[in-house]
């Protein structure tokens, strides 16, 4: 297992961030704010080897040659519907970002996931794609939503999660040895239910109200 491949976040403000998200009184409206804020702070450090090239620029003293991304767009994907949730985080990094989905529902039975739609931004092969997930569980909907990507031509991959399961952690490297996992914080371990703790409880239903 590549361990390169994995950054647990240290920043203080993220980790007061989650802090605050794992309280069960934290509202709807403070807890979709959080997410993005953590998002932002992530992504930050995410996309710090995103390639530059040098463009002519005129500013009001001369004209110079001064970087700035190079490539095709960034991809944001977010896994639905909790991941929708750190999108605006990005954006507000990288406005200009092209933004494809990967709906995914989990058997509450099997735990396993079980698509039902994906729709990327073309070409994707050219792209840095960010798949986005608040929570790495069993591992299950991030390693079929990494697949999704790579069946339809994504090279350049990482992963974003606010909390995980080194349970879920360890199934995502050793499916995927090949993206970046950026972790907000690796919790314990998951229940006899698939819950990570101490965790956060359902991030979807948190994120949008629907407990």
């Amino acid at each position: 297992m590549n361990e390169n491949n994995v950054h647990i976040m240290t920043h203080p403000l993220i980790q007061h961030k989650i802090s605050m998200l794992r309280d069960k009184q934290t509202g709807t409206n403070e807890f979709r704010k959080l997410i993005e804020e953590i998002a932002t702070l992530m992504g930050y450090e995410a996309l710090r080897d995103l390639p530059l090239e040098d463009v002519e620029i005129e500013t009001p003293i001369e004209t110079c040659q001064t970087p700035m991304i190079a490539g095709k767009k960034l991809a944001i994907v977010p896994i639905l519907r909790a991941g929708l949730g750190m999108v605006e985080g990005l954006l507000a990094l990288v406005p200009s970002a092209k933004i494809g989905h990967i709906g995914l529902y989990r058997d509450h039975v099997t735990h396993e996931p079980h698509e039902y739609y994906c729709k990327l931004p073309d070409p994707i092969d050219q792209r840095l794609i960010v798949a986005l997930d608040p929570m790495l569980a069993t591992g299950g909907s991030a390693i079929a939503a990494v697949d999704f990507i790579k069946q339809h031509g994504g090279k350049q991959i990482k992963f974003m999660c606010i909390i995980a399961a080194p349970e879920g952690l360890k199934r995502l490297q050793e499916a995927h040895p090949d993206i970046q996992i950026y972790v907000g914080h690796l919790d314990r371990q998951l229940n006899e239910d698939a819950y990570i703790c101490p965790g956060l409880g359902d991030a979807g239903d948190r994120i949008f109200g629907t407990l």
